[in-house]
């Protein structure tokens, strides 16, 4: 069969990438064309655009890039009619996706959503264009399957969230810390995790809050675990810029803080604690099991605008799953240096506060269930696809 999947940010190429490796195994000559990444390409999906070029988070972002939306999405139209697949599988990326399912059900393709969009959270009403648009919704969270069924009749279907097999798969993720340090060039030291997002803007927000909390730990150094969506100019410009406006109290890369790429899942393990953006890496740093604390901050008209519609008393995934704080948020106009290094403080040195959080990733992980979600997920495709076309030839 033919897939053309659709991912528009860094962890929808991971997922993307698992899902073809999936597909791959579960039928061998299928045909994959994706909008994702590097790792969709490596997996064996024929890379239409990259999602660096397609990537915008943000109200005010995207009224400023509205043009560049557009000519993607008229692009991608005209390469689904031109090529022809059996399925378009759509991975979270609601803005553009939803754009795209309405187009792709009504020119007869038959529409998949894996990765649900997360309308629980905000934007409830897009529950309407999931019912009349998709043909089948895959999810990765065990709460989703009670939420979609009673509030939109919509029967979802979970496999496991595969970000596990991400991290049990991680080809480093039993290494020491000495081979570590000797693969990333570092000496052995006491580390502290430092992730700071995946888009510019949030990056842009969260690095400088970041960069004033390592001066008050001088016993420890920093690694800045980077995206790959970013590159790595972007991280050292903003901090030549903090480096300007903070004269006496400059931040040395290479003495103070280390910038590594590629290397997030080590960095997490490695490290005491970790100073982390809201999102997937927050997840992923519970399922590694990491003691946290959670940043989150943007443009103050994006923020005030998100502030009146999202309805979740968290922002952090582990905390929704489990319906409970695991650990701190820090948002917008709490996160501060001051209020970061208060946590980060009690990350390092109280015992039974990390004990009992690490007790509830347990919990998280337990509840997520066990690995091969990704194969689960691409078999579940198949089969589903197959009840369709048989349904239909009835």
């Amino acid at each position: 069969m033919k897939y053309y999947i659709i991912a528009g940010e860094a962890s929808g190429d991971l997922h993307g990438s698992n899902l073809i490796r999936g597909l791959k195994q579960s039928e061998h000559n299928c045909e994959i064309r994706c909008w994702g990444g590097d790792l969709m390409q490596e997996a064996g999906g024929t890379l239409v655009r990259h999602y660096k070029d397609t990537a915008i988070m943000g109200f005010l972002e995207v009224v400023q890039n509205l043009n560049k939306i557009l000519n993607n999405i008229a692009f991608c139209k005209e390469d689904i009619l031109e090529w022809q697949p059996d399925i378009v599988i759509l991975i979270d990326y609601p803005g553009f996706n939803f754009r795209i399912a309405k187009f792709a059900h009504n020119k007869g393709f038959k529409v998949f959503y894996y990765i649900a969009p997360k309308i629980w959270a905000w934007k409830e009403s897009r529950g309407k264009q999931l019912k009349r648009y998709v043909d089948r919704l895959f999810i990765i969270f065990p709460f989703e399957i009670d939420y979609f069924k009673k509030k939109w009749n919509i029967d979802a279907i979970y496999r496991g969230n595969p970000l596990l097999d991400s991290i049990d798969n991680y080809p480093f993720i039993n290494e020491s810390k000495e081979d570590f340090c000797k693969r990333s060039g570092l000496v052995p030291d006491r580390f502290i995790a430092l992730l700071a997002g995946s888009r510019k803007g949030e990056i842009a927000y969260l690095l400088p809050r970041m960069l004033d909390v390592i001066k008050r730990y001088p016993g420890y150094k920093f690694l800045l675990a980077i995206a790959p969506s970013v590159q790595p100019e972007f991280y050292t410009s903003i901090i030549d810029k903090y480096n300007v406006k903070n004269p006496a109290g400059k931040i040395a890369v290479g003495k103070d803080m280390f910038i590594l790429e590629g290397k997030t899942y080590s960095v997490l393990k490695h490290s005491e604690a970790a100073i982390i953006s809201s999102g997937t890496a927050s997840l992923e740093a519970a399922i590694i099991g990491i003691p946290q604390v959670v940043c989150y901050g943007s443009s103050e008209i994006t923020y005030q605008i998100a502030k009146h519609l999202v309805k979740l008393h968290y922002i952090s995934l582990a905390n929704l799953i489990l319906d409970k704080q695991i650990f701190i948020e820090l948002i917008q106009h709490t996160c501060t240096p001051k209020l970061i290094s208060k946590e980060l403080y009690m990350l390092l040195n109280d015992k039974f506060y990390v004990e009992k959080m690490k007790k509830d990733y347990a919990e998280v992980r337990r509840v997520l269930g066990g690995g091969g979600a990704s194969k689960a997920v691409a078999e579940a495709i198949i089969e589903e696809y197959s009840g369709l076309a048989k349904s239909h030839i009835v």
